[in-house]
């Protein structure tokens, strides 16, 4: 099963080719870490108990009144946002603990979600991660896709999708994403066939046109027989996923040394 990694930076549309690739003709199943980083902070959850213990003592607002709410009340989210979001060191400190708690949990409960779909037979399965490169887990998905727009476009959509957030607030929110540039290189840097960077900066079927080929071409030769050989042999599979992400660290080592050479 191949396991298609989707990401890009706020308000570039990535929600809307993740909704796309859902759909027919495609129906591909959607493993979103956006989602399951939710899940893992409910009320009752350890990382939910992590994050309370963390920042309760210094953000008055971090919950939500809910007096129904058995496990505990629910974290406000955009006080948290307001607490991580930034690009001072104190904010930059706190995002690496928020980051430190939430992945962990995520990455757990995506492998628990790739092995269903595997034991479903599907032949390949989007995991839609945002922060793919921050959170290093690009090294397991053979193939990434990355939907970009410049940067006027995508505060104009962040700004009209949230229209609470000030223009600091947008700002500051797509700045803690990282540079787009570096995301876009090492997308292209995977090479044929395993990366590819979508520019979404016009009309919705300008988009589903450009999706419509990337699947395509990334179909070819990853259906058929192997998809049937790896769901029957599991050892199989598992040596070929052994195999895939080596090559996929060996890359990344590569444009990290890379990237350090030219920076000395």
């Amino acid at each position: 099963m191949l396991l298609l990694a989707l990401t890009g930076s706020l308000a570039t549309g990535k929600s809307t080719v993740s909704a796309l690739l859902s759909q027919p003709p495609y129906n591909l199943p959607i493993i979103d870490a956006d989602i399951l980083a939710r899940e893992v902070v409910e009320p009752g959850t350890p990382g939910y108990k992590k994050i309370v213990n963390h920042f309760a003592s210094s953000t008055p607002d971090l919950l939500l009144p809910s007096p129904t709410e058995r496990k505990g009340r629910p974290l406000n989210r955009a006080a948290l946002g307001r607490r991580v979001f930034g690009s001072t060191h104190s904010r930059q400190r706190d995002r690496k603990i928020l980051n430190s708690i939430v992945h962990p949990a995520v990455r757990y409960a995506m492998v628990r979600s790739i092995l269903y779909h595997y034991l479903c037979g599907y032949w390949a399965v989007v995991l839609d991660i945002p922060l793919l490169y921050d959170s290093r887990l690009d090294i397991f998905a053979p193939v990434v896709l990355m939907v970009a727009a410049n940067s006027h476009v995508q505060m104009s959509r962040l700004r009209l999708r949230d229209p609470h957030l000030s223009e600091d607030e947008a700002r500051n929110r797509v700045a803690s994403q990282g540079g787009v540039d570096e995301k876009i290189a090492r997308t292209e840097a995977r090479g044929k066939g395993r990366g590819y960077v979508v520019w979404n900066n016009g009309s919705r079927e300008e988009l589903e046109a450009k999706i419509r080929e990337v699947v395509r071409e990334v179909e070819r030769g990853r259906k058929g027989v192997w998809r049937w050989a790896f769901l029957v042999l599991m050892p199989l599979a598992v040596l070929w996923a052994g195999w895939e992400v080596g090559k996929m660290w060996w890359r990344r080592r590569q444009w990290e040394a890379e990237v350090k050479e030219k920076d000395e």
